[in-house]
């Protein structure tokens, strides 16, 4: 069996995995890279293998950078199936939809102005044609489904209690009646998060692929700090009547800031605030969530089943046109405003900022890990002047942070899920991480479990099991 790294691997975008084993060729993930664009640009076309060669894709969870190059593999041939959850594949065909839409109108505005510079137009990584023809692969399961995806090679999948659908997937080999079971992680989510149950505890497996995205740091916030920092940005857009602008990814952080915002007017602790929700595909998504309430946690199952909606109330707007996202860009404050995409790298969210990211007195609240590179980790490392659509841009506006918010595990979760696997997996491979964080994570790894064999591989390696 050989494993071999073609995205996240030192860095923690475009999670892309190709397992080959008994001749079957079995991919884990198949991202976008979000980033530099002109690298992004040649990693996202050039997947770093023949996807015609490809049997059989096992998808941990719909976000993009997990799942946005799974229309590449039918452009180029692919010709197996994709096996995930049901809620994942409800969420990735609305995903992979909006990714197409988005390619297309960003590159479209972006033409516009480079081709008066005379410069080479960009075009998208696909279609809407070619989003129909990877969703027709889609091959939905249960947790704990015991799934046939080539002659000896099974998969199951195990709630990683990050997204709606997330999954850790474990893969076994069996020939002449020994078995080498690899367990991937892809996202792993945090305890006693809101919607979601906690992650599941790891099955045994000989080798692991664990992420790393915050792999050398805590999360410091609890849930009140988190439901307090919310209540004074709010007080503070009152005061100043201006706007607090959230770059959300549409599945997972924009329904939990509902959730926590819906808690905190419920309790007395703050008026309700205009809340613009400017995303169709949030729209689309939070649709998919009160389509799944298997997935939720105790506390918004029953929230669903006896007061109704978790994800609405009157003074929460989902808004779908053009236009009337070009009316939020002229509207005073107070009021918030939750767009995609989460690292600001496209989407409506840099219309937003473009128009409001000058004002002193508007706040920018980052909700999630922000990749190198992005506008979003511009941003949050507080850059006093950050390119908006090829456009250097003067930021005036606050930037504040909430880690509380993210849904990834960190070092001390992930440590935890390592020790948790009895008997212990002989190899350790660390991805889905900067550098930093995935080496630091290893060799916290290796100081805990002496004779484990723990890797951060190198983008493009391949590694004989």
């Amino acid at each position: 069996m050989n494993i071999s790294f073609h995205g996240a691997a030192r860095s923690v975008t475009g999670s892309r995995h190709l397992i080959e084993a008994r001749g079957a060729r079995v991919l884990l993930d198949c991202g976008m890279f979000q980033g530099r664009r002109q690298e992004a640009d040649a990693l996202n076309r050039n997947l770093g293998f023949e996807p015609k060669g490809v049997d059989a894709v096992l998808l941990s969870h719909a976000h993009i950078d997990h799942s946005g190059a799974l229309p590449v593999l039918a452009q180029r041939g692919f010709r197996g199936k994709v096996y995930m959850t049901r809620a994942t594949g409800d969420l990735a065909a609305v995903m992979l939809e909006d990714s197409a839409r988005i390619q297309e109108s960003d590159c479209a505005y972006v033409n516009r102005k480079e081709s008066r510079r005379g410069r080479q137009c960009r075009r998208p990584y696909y279609d809407a044609g070619d989003v129909r023809a990877i969703v027709r692969r889609f091959a939905g399961a249960r947790y704990g489904d015991t799934l046939t995806v080539r002659p000896r090679v099974t998969a199951t999948f195990h709630d990683a209690g990050h997204i709606l659908g997330s999954a850790a997937i474990r893969l076994t080999e069996t020939a002449r009646g020994n078995s080498t079971t690899v367990l991937f992680t892809g996202d792993l989510g945090r305890k006693q998060m809101p919607v979601l149950h906690d992650p599941e505890s790891p099955p045994p497996c000989d080798v692991l692929i664990i992420e790393s995205t915050y792999g050398d740091r805590l999360h410091e916030e609890s849930g009140e700090a988190v439901k307090e920092k919310l209540r004074e940005l709010v007080a503070h857009a009152v005061a100043h009547r201006s706007k607090i602008i959230v770059p959300a990814f549409a599945v997972g952080r924009t329904q939990d800031l509902v959730i926590r915002i819906k808690e905190l007017v419920a309790e007395g602790r703050m008026d309700p605030l205009p809340i613009y929700i400017d995303s169709p595909l949030a729209l689309k998504a939070t649709e998919v969530f009160r389509q799944h309430p298997e997935c939720y946690d105790e506390e918004t199952y029953r929230t669903f089943t006896s007061q109704g909606d978790p994800f609405a109330a009157r003074y929460i707007h989902y808004v779908s046109s053009v236009q009337e996202s070009m009316t939020l860009n002229g509207m005073k404050g107070p009021c918030m405003i939750i767009a995609a995409s989460g690292m600001c790298e496209g989407g409506r969210i840099l219309h937003h900022l473009k128009h409001a990211i000058q004002d002193e007195a508007n706040v920018i609240a980052i909700a999630g890990f922000q990749a190198e590179h992005t506008l979003g980790r511009k941003l949050v490392e507080g850059w006093d002047q950050v390119p908006i659509y090829g456009v250097p841009t003067p930021r005036r506006a606050r930037v504040v942070r909430f880690n509380g918010l993210s849904a990834h595990a960190d070092r001390n979760d992930l440590l935890a899920y390592v020790r948790a696997i009895t008997p212990a997996p002989a190899k350790v491979f660390v991805v889905h991480g900067e550098e930093k964080q995935s080496l630091s994570l290893a060799e916290a790894i290796r100081a805990e479990h002496a004779g484990m064999e723990v890797t951060v591989p190198e983008p493009d390696s391949t590694h004989e099991l």
